[in-house]
């Protein structure tokens, strides 16, 4: 018997999250490292991970073992390869290791993703909160 229409998106959103937390290894952060794939029409358009912008060294934490208040987001990375290729991120899903914080939960509104499905529960949950708000259909799905 053939899958349902369900059944086939969710074996999809396993497989794509599986692949955002492969990439999440690339990530040179020592706290936690995090993955981010965009997909449209079963096709990864983006791909991020944290870390620092271009051109800086690759060094996350400061020497107190703090994040660096300069290192992107996984999410902020992918969106902005987006901005600057000619893909569009308008009706996509985004695939990320980690729940968005706020205000990479304003980039994915503004980038009209439609779709984020993410892995792991961060401790604040207004990120989450304001995709919801959006009408941004938000899964929650264990690697």
């Amino acid at each position: 018997m053939e899958p349902s229409l369900s059944e086939k998106q969710e074996m999809l959103d396993r497989r794509y999250i599986r692949m955002a937390a492969i990439w999440a290894e690339n990530s040179y952060c020592r706290r936690r490292q995090v993955g981010a794939l965009i997909v449209k029409e079963k096709m990864i358009i983006s791909d991020g991970y944290n870390g620092t912008p271009a051109g800086f060294e690759n060094i996350c934490e400061d020497e107190h073992q703090l994040t660096k208040p300069y290192v992107l987001h996984a999410e902020a990375n992918a969106i902005t390869k987006i901005a600057r290729s000619s893909n569009s991120s308008e009706g996509a899903t985004l695939y990320v290791t980690a729940s968005p914080c706020l205000e990479c939960s304003k980039l994915i509104i503004q980038a009209g993703i439609r779709r984020v499905v993410y892995a792991e529960q961060y401790r604040l949950e207004d990120g989450v909160k304001l995709l919801r708000r959006a009408g941004i259909e938000v899964v929650f799905m264990e690697l």
